[in-house]
């Protein structure tokens, strides 16, 4: 295993143990436990998942789809333990923006990125 190939296993390993994912490892088992939590929030993902393939493909969005999205947003904003979940996945995701803007700093910096410097 390359010394790169090590980094990024002990960076995957400080990840998991990192009080954020600790954090939203607990969020996701709160709400899986929960069957109306869950049906809940496996529609939502599900939802979310089908528009952005369809955004991808350069498909249209339907107003039904949009309305029917929206709706689900709020069902699921009203959900204390799926909202807690939510904003575990931000802080998390945050982390690893910022891992990505360090893992790229190299080649930001070559490229004369302004960003990096």
């Amino acid at each position: 295993m390359t010394n790169i190939q090590e980094s990024a296993a002990q960076l995957e390993q400080a990840i998991r143990e990192s009080e954020e994912f600790q954090n939203l490892k607990q969020a996701y088992e709160l709400v899986m436990t929960n069957a109306d939590a869950k049906a809940m929030f496996e529609n939502f993902r599900r939802i979310q998942f089908e528009l952005q393939e369809k955004q991808m493909q350069g498909l249209d969005i339907t107003e039904e789809e949009v309305t029917r999205a929206r709706e689900i947003v709020e069902q699921v904003q009203k959900h204390e333990n799926i909202t807690r979940l939510m904003e575990e996945e931000q802080r998390v995701n945050g982390v690893i923006q910022l891992i990505s803007q360090v893992i790229m700093r190299p080649l930001d910096e070559l490229y004369g990125n302004p960003d990096s410097m």
